[in-house]
């Protein structure tokens, strides 16, 4: 078993899902060429069963420390220091861009969401993730929102929702990267320092390895930011 490795999860062979995939691992080896590479292909016949699969990732990895990345992520800086906090804590990842778990139908109060597209997990984390297998199949993870035209929409289900349930059952602590570690540029327009990873399925702008390359310089000074990606 290798010690340190990347797991991405694919639901069925969408032609824009496969091109974000090379994508994003084309960038992780580029930058972290050590890291060997596992690709668990999901039937994405039955699209409710195939989401639950995500919450089954930590027995799907092969790794003592894990990075999940969703398909369309684009790696943009080494990841190191977020795998010592991984293999510290258990888990390390980011707040989602909507923090506010209460959005589902399942939950209620002030738990805090986070983003299940990036995540470093190491072996300490077994009991969230067991918990968030167990919750993922019964919580109501549906989504009441607001359409273009101001219609009530819903979404029937989201694997954030468990894990966000489980996280605040076991009263766990994640380690919280900041958002420069999971950028998402639909709704994230501004950042200080480099962005680690990008997460989004459009493409990269070129801003954004101007800045990388900047802050390589250790002296110098950390930046505001505004994307327009």
């Amino acid at each position: 078993m290798a010690d340190r490795g990347a797991l991405y999860m694919v639901w069925g062979r969408d032609p824009k899902v496969e091109r974000a995939l090379e994508r994003s691992k084309k960038s992780l080896a580029a930058l972290h060429p050590e890291l060997p590479i596992e690709v668990v292909l999901i039937d994405a016949s039955d699209p409710f069963k195939g989401l639950l699969e995500k919450a089954k990732m930590f027995e799907r990895s092969p790794f003592q420390q894990t990075l999940y990345l969703d398909a369309d992520t684009a790696v943009l800086g080494r990841l190191d220091s977020a795998f010592a906090k991984a293999e510290h804590f258990g888990i390390a990842c980011s707040i989602a861009e909507c923090p506010w778990a209460r959005r589902y139908g399942g939950i209620e109060g002030d738990i805090v969401e986070y983003n299940t597209g990036v995540l470093f997990f190491s072996k300490k984390a077994k009991p969230i993730f067991d918990e968030w297998a167990s919750l993922a199949p019964e919580i109501d993870s549906s989504i009441l929102f607001l359409g273009p035209q101001g219609q009530r929409l819903r979404m029937p289900y989201n694997d954030q929702c468990s894990f966000a349930a489980a996280v605040d059952k076991l009263r766990f602590s994640p380690f919280v990267l900041p958002l420069n570690w999971n950028f998402r540029p639909q709704w994230q327009r501004s950042f200080f320092g480099p962005v680690k990873i990008w997460h989004s399925y459009t493409e990269v702008p070129a801003f954004f390895a101007e800045a990388n390359k900047y802050y390589t310089q250790p002296d110098n000074i950390i930046q505001h930011h505004v994307s327009t990606g």
